[in-house]
């Protein structure tokens, strides 16, 4: 009973996310103009998704249109465009809709205290946010795609044995486009030609259709045709830098920089490179210490999983701009 409590408020957690707004706390942030073609999105959690989109790479997306998940990012970046770059959406743009609870079921016990509460009905509400109504309608076809299959994903989901992990994982993804949302007009001016290359290419995947393909392959493509470096590497900087980059999206406990300890390679591949190494690290927990530990699986030379002592069951994608990096040679000793 309590496995099932849990899971809806995890769920009700990611419908909210998705169908509402990121509150930007620190306010409008001067935006550098660029006119070149070009989309910048190191340091964000979906780097290489943006990256592929706006390069028109569809074969190398992972999040694909059928996924909750691209619904949420579409979703997140047209109210992060609306809330930011309100100035240069079209006379015809229209007001994307809020779905808010208007009826509840509460379950109290004999003493009256709230056991659980439960919507029973939905209504759609204006947010004063508003789109262009092509990206507005595209994402809505991605709705109506998705709705079919929603009872067999939400029962899938309720029978997985690491139920839970998974949710944590949706809530720490959740908080990762948050930051992206917080980041991405910065790093990009709202007018750019690469802004509108990306949301063109956006549209398009939503809606099934050929992207608009650049010639250059992407640097996230090309890591993973060269694989890792080899020769001596700072793992220990490399480990800090994924952690303090996961911990980015962690709703409580906060990463201690710099405390990576005890860092060993337990398994090499035939290039001498790693294939599994883990370490312990430091974290905040309501200001008190505590000790965990991080084991990264590596492929083809590069770090594919992060998996951390609370759900080790569970794989993090670790930050692409970083393995980037680590493929170039940032990390070498």
């Amino acid at each position: 009973m309590q496995l099932r409590n849990l899971n809806t408020v995890f769920k009700l957690i990611l419908l909210f996310f998705i169908t509402s707004s990121f509150v930007i706390t620190d306010g409008r942030t001067s935006i550098r103009q660029s006119q070149a073609l070009e989309f910048k999105t190191d340091g964000l959690y979906y780097a290489e998704f943006y990256d592929f989109i706006f390069r028109g790479h569809f074969e190398n997306v992972k999040v694909k249109r059928e996924n909750v998940e691209f619904l949420s990012i579409f979703e997140q970046y047209l109210r992060a465009f609306g809330r930011q770059c309100d100035q240069y959406l079209p006379e015809d743009k229209v007001e994307i809709m809020d779905l808010v609870c208007a009826r509840e079921e509460v379950e109290k016990n004999i003493y009256g205290d709230v056991l659980s509460r439960v919507c029973v009905k939905w209504v759609w509400q204006g947010s004063n946010l508003f789109a262009r109504p092509d990206l507005y309608n595209a994402k809505s076809a991605v709705e109506r795609l998705q709705s079919g299959d929603a009872l067999q994903k939400a029962f899938a989901e309720m029978a997985d044995p690491n139920a839970i992990g998974n949710s944590m994982d949706r809530v720490h993804k959740l908080n990762g486009l948050k930051n992206d949302m917080a980041q991405i007009f910065v790093l990009n001016s709202c007018n750019s030609p690469g802004v509108r290359r990306f949301e063109e290419n956006l549209k398009r995947y939503a809606l099934n259709k050929p992207g608009i393909r650049m010639k250059g392959a992407s640097k996230y493509t090309t890591m993973k045709t060269t694989g890792g470096p080899t020769g001596a590497q700072n793992l220990n900087k490399l480990f800090d830098d994924l952690v303090a980059n996961q911990a980015k999206t962690w709703a409580m406990n906060r990463y201690v920089p710099r405390s990576i300890s005890k860092l060993t390679v337990l398994r090499k591949d035939t290039q001498g490179r790693p294939l599994i190494a883990k370490a312990n690290y430091t974290y905040q927990f309501f200001g008190k210490a505590g000790q965990g530990w991080v084991q990264i699986s590596f492929e083809n030379g590069l770090p594919k999983c992060l998996y951390f002592h609370d759900f080790p069951q569970n794989c993090k994608t670790p930050g692409s701009s970083i393995v980037a990096a680590y493929a170039q040679g940032a990390y070498a000793n």
